[in-house]
């Protein structure tokens, strides 16, 4: 595995932070070493936000920012690409929650550049399973199906640990569902 660098891209209240933190724990779980930090500024409910997370067969010696991500994560589709492309890795991974087909969501945004393109539409899971539009964990549902990094099961353990009860109940159905709802073909992106 190495190690991977992912970047959350989201607004106040998506679950964004706690999303970065769950991924942090599943891969602790299995004794790999990682970590999970927000970045904040003067934030409020739908202001945009970052989070980040590292995970690592190795320790993780930095706490700088994730400036050139492998991954990027983006919870809220509205956010301007210019906003979550900056840094992306050559080859690396952009995951979007949109109800639209990875080229789609390329062709209506404008989205260039050589990378891999998914797609969920996270928030549908969520007002389905959870009843609210919190798309943190079906995000993570459906990262892990496209960069199996952690097990889903170290991954719903992270969550049932995180959200005890029915309300873990809940997530882990949300992140079942989008694991198997994930686009399983990426567009891939060039120029």
């Amino acid at each position: 595995m190495a190690r991977y660098e992912i970047r959350w891209h989201g607004r106040g209240g998506q679950g964004a932070v706690t999303a970065a933190m769950i991924l942090a724990n599943a891969a602790i779980y299995e004794g790999k070493y990682a970590q999970a930090f927000p970045e904040f500024g003067a934030e409020r409910r739908g202001a945009p936000v970052r989070a980040y997370t590292r995970v690592s067969d190795s320790p993780i010696l930095t706490r700088a920012p994730i400036l050139e991500p492998d991954v990027v994560v983006v919870l809220d589709a509205s956010l301007p690409p210019e906003l979550y492309l900056q840094g992306l890795k050559e080859g690396g991974i952009l995951l979007v929650n949109t109800k639209r087909s990875p080229e789609e969501y390329m062709e209506k945004r404008g989205v260039r550049g050589n990378y891999r393109v998914y797609t969920v539409d996270a928030t549908k899971i969520a007002l389905e399973v959870l009843g609210l539009p919190i798309v943190n964990t079906a995000m993570v549902g459906a990262l892990v199906r496209i960069l199996p990094i952690v097990s889903l099961e170290s991954v719903e353990r992270a969550i049932l640990e995180t959200f005890p009860g029915r309300i873990g109940e809940k997530n882990v159905r949300a992140v079942r569902r989008a694991y198997e709802e994930v686009a399983s073909r990426p567009a891939e992106v060039v120029g």
